[in-house]
Order: structure tokens, then C-alpha cells, then sequence
């Protein structure tokens, strides 16, 4: 058995492809790096995928493997899905000998299969961390060895129950932590902090559903009075901009809002994709909320998050296919309802953990 110090453990964290499974790693990496600044963390990602990027730009080291997911559009492309295995695992147990970790973490994605699988079967203990109300494939795959399991749901079923801990998602502090004033955040957006104001937001990509849906009923939406910030995403932002222009002064159009915190803050009701990470954020910021999940999601997943709060009255679904005949619409009304914005700011506000991060690390530093 390795002699593992306790003030300064070797800790891999593997998972990546979207930011979902990144900045849950990330988050956890810094409240080890806080509380034991003499531990060393090694990430293990997926060759061309995002983490590769993100993660060393919070100075943190990064190894990828040539891993990459069941492509269910093209069969083709999984011919040399084995073939990709079998080279991941011999890079992982290379990495595992050369780094010889005491705990592992593994926060989804096909990126955190291989590196995980060696882990557990050279015996290092191993933590789950699973963002969704349903599990990915790789977790459960892995979930049989884990030392430990850290879900964001109540009743995952798929899990061995003795595992599960219900934790939240881990979520970055500085986001919810000292939010300003919405007469102090409002002018960011150069809109009128005495007018209700809506945030929508369609994740980094943006929403193509939630722009038309937008763009359908731009003059109905106006004309109620009511203010957008409008985060575009790349694809459809100058067509947009074009479009608005001064015309609309009760709009803001961005491509991408670096300062969550405002608008957050500047909002009265907000309007989101259903991805497992802004579910958390927005149990935590505690305003009341319209979902409407990605549809080409794995495993209709967002759908299954957005479900979850809607059966607590905690959100309203609207469905993506729906949205350019509802959204708008189901907007105004709940931006002229004040016992309906009270009511689903007050339940999902319950659902918030914000300690989250804590927990997990915790959790982690207790199988040492």
C-alpha cells in the first residue's frame, strides 16, 4: 500500500467534452488546491475536445486520450470506436503509473471512462460526480467500483443507493456570492431599472429555437412592456444585432455575457436551456424560471432536469418544438403574475446547494 500523505494527496480528475462535465471538475480541483495547497492534481480529458483548452487556462496540467463517443448519426465513425479504446486504456495506465494517484474523480463524459476504469483497478478509490436527474453512460458503467457517488437529484435509482450522496453540482462561488442591486446591475445593460426584465439565456452556442422564438413575436413582446437581455450565441448574434439595432431600446442583444453575476441580478424572470449546470446556478440565484430543454440532448436529459423542478413548482417547460408559439407569450404572463413569480422563486430557491463543492471535496478527502 502506498504511503499517501494526507496534506498533500495525488488526485486525478478525469470527465470533459462539454462544459457541464468541465466546470464541475474545475470547481472541485480549486476547493482541494484551497484547503491543501500541497496537493497535486493531474486532469485527464479527451483529445480535441474543450477541456483541453479550458483546463490549462486555470493553470491546472492536462493529459488527453484519443477517446471519443458512440456517434448514434454516423455508424460509421464507430468503426474505429475499439480500436480508440484500446489505445485510450494503454495511455491511461502509462498516466496512472507515471502520476500513481491515492484518489480519482470522475465527473462524466466519455473522457473519464478509461482513466477511471484503471484507477479502479489498480484500487485507488474513486468519487462519481453526475450533473444530471439521469445518468450518462460512462458513470454507469463505472458506478459498480466507485468509492463514492455525488448526484444533483434526489431517487437516482441507477446508482447503488449505499453510495449516493446528495450533494447539488458544484458551482463556481463568485457567481452567487455579493450579487448587486438590480437598479446597480441594470444599468450595465443600459435598460430602465423601474420595467420588468427578462434574461434569456441559450447556453455558449446559443438556441436557435429560442432566437426565432423571439424574433417570431418581437413586437407582441415590446409592446407588453416588459425588457430582454437577449444572449444571442455566436451562430445568430450580428443577424440579430442587425435587426434590433436602436429600434428596440428595451432590448440588449449580446453574443455572451462574461459577467453571469449582473445579469443575473439585473433580471426579474429568466429563461434557460435545462443543461445540469444552469439548472444549479439558477436553484441558487433563485428567480423564477422558464426551461426549455434541448431536445438532441443524450438521453433527452434535459428534458428529465426541467421535469424534475416542474414537479416540485419550482419551473415552467416549455417545449422547444412549442417555443415559437409559447414562449413569449408564457413570458409576459409570468412577468404580470406576481404570486406565480413568488411562488416558483420560493421553491426553486429550496433546491439550491450551495455548499455543494464542500461536500463533495468532503466526501473525497474522507477515502484517503
Amino acid at each position: 500500500m502506498k504511503n499517501t500523505s494526507k496534506t498533500s494527496p495525488k488526485v486525478l480528475i478525469s470527465g470533459g467534452g462539454t462544459g457541464g462535465h468541465i466546470y464541475p471538475a474545475i470547481a472541485i480541483a480549486d476547493e482541494i488546491k484551497r484547503r491543501l495547497p500541497d496537493a497535486q492534481i493531474l486532469f485527464v480529458g479527451a483529445e480535441g475536445r474543450m477541456e483541453m483548452e479550458k483546463v490549462p487556462k486555470v493553470g491546472y496540467p492536462i493529459k488527453g486520450l484519443p477517446i471519443s463517443g458512440f456517434d448514434r448519426s454516423d455508424m460509421k465513425a464507430n468503426l474505429k470506436f475499439p480500436f480508440k479504446l484500446i489505445k485510450s486504456l494503454n495511455l491511461a495506465k502509462k498516466i496512472y503509473k507515471e502520476f500513481q494517484p491515492d484518489l480519482a474523480v470522475g465527473t462524466g463524459g466519455y473522457a473519464s471512462g478509461p482513466m477511471l476504469w484503471i484507477a479502479g483497478k489498480n484500487n485507488v478509490p474513486y468519487l462519481l460526480q453526475e450533473q444530471n436527474s439521469f445518468p450518462g453512460v460512462t458513470n454507469k458503467i463505472l458506478k459498480n467500483k466507485a468509492a463514492a457517488i455525488c448526484t444533483a437529484y434526489e431517487g437516482i435509482t441507477q446508482f447503488p443507493q449505499e453510495k449516493v450522496h446528495y450533494t447539488g453540482n458544484p458551482i463556481r462561488g463568485e457567481i452567487f456570492q455579493n450579487l448587486p442591486s438590480k437598479a446597480e446591475a441594470i444599468t450595465v445593460f443600459g435598460l430602465d431599472p423601474e420595467k420588468p426584465t427578462i434574461l434569456s439565456v441559450g447556453g455558449s452556442q446559443g438556441s436557435r429555437a429560442m432566437n426565432n422564438a423571439w424574433l417570431e413575436n418581437l413586437d407582441e413582446f415590446v409592446a407588453s412592456g416588459v425588457q430582454l437581455i437577449w444572449q444571442t450565441g455566436k451562430l445568430d448574434y450580428q443577424k440579430i444585432k442587425n435587426l434590433v439595432g436602436d429600434k428596440y431600446p428595451t432590448i440588449h442583444v449580446t453574443e455572451f455575457i462574461y459577467n453571469m453575476k449582473d445579469a443575473y441580478a439585473a433580471s426579474d424572470a429568466i429563461v434557460s436551456r435545462a443543461g445540469a449546470m444552469a439548472i444549479s446556478e439558477l436553484c441558487i440565484i433563485g428567480k423564477p424560471t422558464i426551461l426549455i430543454p434541448l431536445p438532441t440532448a443524450a438521453e433527452d436529459h434535459q428534458t428529465k432536469n426541467a421535469e424534475a423542478l416542474v414537479t416540485q413548482n419550482a419551473a415552467i417547460l416549455v417545449k422547444d418544438a412549442e417555443a415559437k408559439q409559447k414562449l413569449v407569450k408564457e413570458v409576459i404572463a409570468l412577468a404580470n403574475n406576481e404570486d406565480l413569480k413568488n411562488k416558483l422563486a420560493l421553491n426553486i430557491k429550496q433546491l439550491g446547494k450551495p455548499n455543494a463543492t464542500k461536500e463533495i471535496v468532503d466526501i473525497l478527502l474522507n477515502l484517503l
